[in-house]
């Protein structure tokens, strides 16, 4: 069993904090989304209502009918006033989740380059260690060669 370092301690761990943004992030993306077709629900609601709106005053509507539809259409102006806003707010916080998860990722490929250039290192080491035993037993063979003579 390999013995394991603080940085790979710090290496598990930026990989969790990674995951753990990419998670956040598609959940704001999806808010986002729903947020996105909201807006473009009421949008069309308003120009069907608002069309509707139009072919009734050719037809010749009441008082009270035409201010019915004014009110309605006021207040579906209202209400996608408020969802553009919250569309506003959340694109910000799916900017701010990106931004996170980008910042999480650089971190993680720091320490996982850190970690390739340590095993590098490592196996470098452990090849010259080798080479220097090889190395030993060839001149150790040649003496035993060289004194049996």
């Amino acid at each position: 069993m390999t013995k394991r370092t603080a940085l790979d301690t710090l290496l598990e761990l930026a990989q969790t904090r990674t995951d753990d943004a990419a998670r956040r992030l598609g959940v704001l993306n999806a808010q986002g989304l729903d947020m996105e077709t909201k807006l473009t629900l009421l949008t069309q609601y308003w120009n069907e209502y608002s069309a509707r709106f139009q072919i009734a005053m050719q037809q010749g509507i009441t008082a009270s009918d035409w201010r019915n539809y004014q009110d309605f259409l006021n207040k579906i102006d209202a209400v996608i006033v408020q969802q553009r806003e919250v569309l506003t707010t959340t694109r910000q916080r799916v900017e701010a989740g990106q931004t996170a998860w980008q910042s999480a990722k650089r971190t993680f490929k720091s320490y996982d380059t850190l970690a390739q250039r340590q095993a590098g290192a490592e196996m470098l080491r452990m090849a010259r260690h080798d080479q220097k035993e090889t190395d030993e037993r060839a001149s150790n063979a040649t003496a035993r060669k060289d004194g049996s003579r």
